[in-house]
C-alpha cells in the first residue's frame, strides 16, 4: 500500500514542481557565473545623491564593495566606472547586472529567511528530498531494475562525497 501512495505523490507532486524545477535549474545555472560577467548587461545609471559625501560614506551609499576613488578634479570623484559631483550629488555610473528575468529567478534561489518567500525554498527543498527516498518506491525490491538502481545510488553517493571533502 505505501508502494502505491509513494508512486502516486512523487508522480503527482512532480507535476506539481516542473515549473519551480526548472526555474531553480536554469538559475542554478546562472550562478555559477555570478563572478564573472557572463549573461549581464551594462546598465548606466544616474543617482541623485546627497551633496558632498565622503568618499566611505559614498561606496556605502552606493553599495558597492571594494569601493575605491581612483582619482579627483574639480570637485568630481572618479571611480571604477564611474564618477560623483561633490557640488551637486550627482553620481553616474555603469554596474553590469543579469536581464530582468534571469535576476527575478536568481534572487528565488537565494532566498533568505528574511525574504517573503523563504518558505517556497523549504518546501522545494523538503519536496526534492521526498523525491530522492520516494525513488526507492518506484520499483519493486527483487526486481533486476531496483538493485541496478542500487549500485547508482552507491556511486552516486560516493561521487557527492569526494566532491563535498577534496
Amino acid at each position: 500500500m505505501t508502494n502505491k501512495y509513494m508512486r502516486i505523490i512523487h508522480r503527482y507532486l512532480g507535476f506539481f514542481l516542473i515549473g519551480i524545477m526548472t526555474v531553480y535549474a536554469l538559475s542554478g545555472i546562472v550562478l555559477v557565473f555570478r563572478d564573472t560577467e557572463f549573461f549581464k548587461k551594462e546598465v548606466h545609471v544616474e543617482r541623485q545623491l546627497k551633496p558632498n559625501i565622503e568618499s566611505a560614506e559614498l561606496g556605502k551609499q552606493l553599495r558597492k564593495r571594494n569601493f575605491k576613488i581612483v582619482k579627483e578634479e574639480n570637485n568630481v570623484l572618479f571611480f571604477d566606472n564611474g564618477q560623483y559631483d561633490k557640488s551637486t550629488g550627482i553620481a553616474k555610473y555603469t554596474n553590469k547586472e543579469l536581464p530582468y528575468v534571469l535576476n527575478k529567478m536568481t534572487k528565488l534561489h537565494k532566498a533568505s529567511s528574511k525574504q517573503p518567500l523563504y518558505w517556497l525554498n523549504i518546501f522545494f527543498g523538503l519536496s526534492l528530498l521526498f523525491f530522492a527516498i520516494s525513488s526507492f518506491w518506484m520499483f519493486l525490491p527483487k526486481s533486476k531494475i531496483y538493485k541496478k538502481g542500487l549500485y547508482f545510488t552507491f556511486f552516486g553517493m560516493i561521487l557527492t562525497f569526494i566532491l563535498l571533502f577534496v
